[in-house]
């Protein structure tokens, strides 16, 4: 990434049809004609956007393969921006991964399986789907990116992980619903959302965009709230309402550079020291060699 320049991103907080991969696909191709027109480079769409959140057992149906002829369809989405968008994916062995697709040039540039699968309250990923098992940076046109799914930031180590390969971009795709409570505490969920994407963005210097979809599914709703947010960890741009919206920012390239020399906490950091203590919790946790 150049240490200067700037970038127009754009957050496509959309409404998803529950396993109608038909129709999502269209709206997909009219946000994008929406983002190119605005000066769009990078859009973003929200977790299993092109599916719906609640598969259960349209899972199997509503997959794509990575080899299959869908694929052409996605990669033709990229053609005048890139763009990261969200799917079922499977696998040969037949495993099923919720998953984000980066997509640039028409080319499949990074795919990253969501790792935490939430079978908390309503949720019940993981009796549907496999885990992902890795964290992987990749090189983008505008810098070095990591992407994380939705439950994938509630465990501290992950955004850590892509943090330590120097990513300058952190994007996660989200389906975060309301979870049939009250107004009040939809709000505390909301907000907690803006608490650890502001955190992450501040304490590992690295711009974090965070985009949640709208709509409803099996009586819940899907309250929005998609930000850009700078390596200082001040949002630059946010849709706080929990209608469908294009998202736009304009990132600041050089930010990622300034903030890194004014807060070097990156360069401080003492990554064998961490190593070292993790392998000593594990083993006092497990009892396993180490």
């Amino acid at each position: 990434m150049s240490a200067d320049g700037q970038l127009t991103v754009g957050l496509a907080q959309v409404d998803s049809a529950l396993g109608d991969l038909d129709r999502n696909l269209a709206r997909h191709r009219e946000w994008v004609a929406r983002a190119v027109a605005a000066g769009v480079k990078l859009l973003v769409f929200p977790e299993l956007s092109l599916t719906g959140y609640f598969l259960r057992d349209l899972v199997v149906d509503s997959a794509i393969k990575l080899d299959g002829p869908a694929m052409k369809d996605l990669l033709s989405l990229s053609g005048d921006l890139d763009v990261v968008l969200g799917a079922v994916i499977e696998e040969p062995d037949h495993r099923y991964f919720n998953a984000s697709l980066y997509l640039s040039r028409g080319e499949l540039v990074h795919v990253h399986r969501k790792v935490y699968l939430p079978t908390y309250g309503m949720f019940d990923e993981q009796r549907y789907l496999a885990s992902g098992d890795r964290f992987r940076s990749f090189k983008t046109s505008y810098g070095r990116a990591g992407m994380l799914v939705c439950e994938d930031i509630w465990h501290l180590s992950s955004a850590y992980i892509l943090s330590l390969e120097g990513v300058d971009m952190i994007i996660c795709p989200s389906a975060s619903p309301g979870r049939g409570l009250s107004t009040d505490e939809r709000l505390g969920t909301a907000e907690s959302y803006n608490l650890v994407c502001r955190t992450y963005a501040q304490f590992l210097t690295t711009f974090f965009l965070y985009c949640n979809r709208v709509g409803y599914e099996d009586g819940a709703n899907f309250w929005g709230g998609s930000m850009a947010i700078a390596p200082n960890g001040d949002i630059i741009a946010q849709e706080e309402d929990a209608d469908e919206a294009l998202v736009l920012a304009t990132l600041d390239l050089g930010d990622v550079r300034r903030e890194r020399l004014a807060n070097p906490l990156l360069r401080d950091e003492r990554v064998e020291l961490t190593i070292n203590e993790l392998r000593r919790a594990w083993h006092e946790r497990t009892r396993k060699p180490f």
